[in-house]
């Protein structure tokens, strides 16, 4: 019961506070997208936004652990692993500039996904070659302006907590513009989450690790192919020791 309540609590205050934030969004966009190509302003707005949730849940203890390994000398790919829907929410708390690659049904979320559009994310249908394309040519152009992108490689939301397989999309594009390449490990999200129903858990600890950077140079130096196994195994030797969520 206690669950339930906390969860309608929780969403409430989520809907509540985007309705009330997007017209700030919206006047920021208007304000600025003539001099501030990169959403830079904007994606600040919103990742404040974002960890509001994070900041005001009192069972949500987060913190960022190898913050010194964040690459901020350009561009870069970033890549996370993906157990829930709270991992949105968590990477945004790396006040980090991105772009997200995200399915574009999200886009379709009243206030939170319209600001995604305001914000030039990055839609993909999953399974249509068209809109793979679509994605990856736009990635292309938000690396050229500067911006760094995340994906989450698995695709989708693991419903076990191991590692799936990896998609091949994010590191074709590092290889291709020649950046480099950041894993990051989120834990914990799951517990507070599960992939399946909208029901928040008991208090948890969750992370966000961000490992080394792998220079741009190792990214040229390797079939995207072999980058791909080279980073799911780092991924995946730093989750070894966890037991898997359900």
């Amino acid at each position: 019961m206690m669950k339930m309540l906390g969860s309608l609590l929780f969403w409430g205050f989520m809907l509540v506070s985007s309705v009330l934030l997007f017209p700030f969004a919206v006047l920021i966009w208007a304000v600025t997208v003539r001099f501030d190509k990169r959403r830079f302003l904007l994606h600040r707005f919103t990742s404040l936004w974002a960890s509001l949730y994070t900041w005001l849940n009192p069972v949500w203890r987060v913190r960022v652990v190898g913050r010194e390994n964040l690459y901020e000398g350009g561009p870069t790919v970033l890549v996370a692993n993906h157990r829930s829907l709270v991992d949105i929410l968590v990477l945004f708390r790396l006040q980090s500039h991105f772009r997200w690659v995200s399915k574009h049904e999200n886009f379709r979320i009243p206030f939170v996904g319209w600001n995604m559009t305001l914000c030039d994310y990055i839609p993909i249908e999953r399974g249509k070659a068209g809109s793979i394309q679509m994605m990856m040519r736009h990635c292309d152009r938000a690396l050229a302006d500067g911006n760094s992108i995340l994906m989450f490689p698995e695709g989708t939301r693991s419903s076990t907590g191991r590692l799936r397989s990896f998609k091949p999309g994010a590191f074709h594009i590092a290889e291709r513009n020649k950046v480099p390449i950041q894993p990051i490990i989120v834990r914990g999200t799951a517990e507070a989450l599960p992939k399946r129903g909208f029901i928040l858990q008991g208090r948890n600890d969750i992370s966000i690790e961000i490992l080394p950077v792998i220079p741009a140079a190792e990214v040229a130096a390797c079939a995207a192919e072999e980058m791909l196994e080279r980073v799911r195994a780092v991924v995946s030797d730093a989750l070894k020791n966890e037991q898997p969520s359900m």
